[in-house]
């Protein structure tokens, strides 16, 4: 178990990654110049259909001003910014990654948004909250690079209130082996992808029921499909953060969608007893 997570935290040690922000947000501005969470939707939605996705998600969750939010996997914070500044929820971010959480941080200061919003290094296996704090949990593209979904599913149902919800959106096992590297994994050996059947029945097992469930494979590919007709995409992306390879971890999994090899869930849940 300690073997999977340290293999993918070293994934997504990003070193520098604070400094790196900092210089590709030249074009922005003087440091002391505050930013807003939208010009940043670039490089801080690190997930298939970017800011689009998150706010699809958003919007079947059913979010909330009075809610209280938690992002699990919360890279370097994006989604948790939209939905601060969009909803007026306060908002609380995971990730396994430090860099990545010093990143959000920064960034979240650059915002402005510290009232509402907030990160912490910590597993998904282990949240350091306790039981029935939040209404919602946001997981986006984290669950592929979690072996134990028993325990991942089962801590996101503690911290839970009752008849809170689970809103997932991830990339899912279909037909054939995927290719890699991919953007959350070089090899196998950091990726633990579940079909989608598999994936909603380890979720339902930890206690939840299902509300919405729709494959968004097609809306996916046509997203892909739209940034190789359109060319690089516009400075400052998602290499910033996830370096030089980055533009190929995302064609191979471009090419996994189109190939049928994986697919697009997204699903809301509620926590029942």
């Amino acid at each position: 178990m300690n073997d999977s997570i340290d293999r993918v935290r070293d994934h997504y040690h990003a070193t520098g990654l604070t400094e790196r922000l900092k210089a590709a947000l030249a074009v922005f501005g003087p440091e002391d110049q505050p930013l807003k969470p939208e010009q940043l939707a670039t490089l801080d939605q690190f997930h298939t259909r970017g800011l689009a996705a998150t706010a699809e998600l958003a919007k079947l969750a059913a979010i909330t001003a009075d809610m209280s939010v938690l992002d699990v996997g919360s890279g370097i914070g994006g989604p948790a910014r939209f939905l601060a500044a969009a909803y007026g929820c306060h908002v609380e971010g995971v990730d396994l990654s430090e860099p990545f959480v010093d990143a959000a941080r920064y960034l979240t200061g650059r915002t402005g948004q510290g009232g509402l919003v907030s990160f912490q290094a910590a597993s998904a296996l282990a949240l350091p909250f306790g039981d029935g704090e939040f209404d919602v949990v946001l997981l986006q593209h984290v669950a592929m690079n979690i072996a134990d979904r028993e325990q991942l599913y089962l801590e996101i149902r503690r911290v839970l209130k009752p008849g809170g919800r689970l809103a997932t959106f991830d990339v899912v096992l279909n037909n054939g082996d995927p290719i890699y590297p991919a953007p959350w994994a070089k090899t196998p050996g950091e990726s633990f992808l579940l079909s989608a059947d598999a994936t909603c029945e380890a979720i339902e097992s930890a206690g939840f029921g299902t509300l919405v469930r729709q494959d968004d494979t097609s809306a996916a590919k046509a997203w892909f499909a739209e940034l190789r007709a359109s060319g690089p995409p516009p400075s400052p992306n998602l290499g910033v953060v996830m370096g030089p390879d980055f533009a190929q971890l995302a064609a191979n999994l471009g090419r996994n969608l189109m190939e049928g090899r994986l697919g697009v869930l997204t699903a809301v849940f509620e926590a029942v007893d």
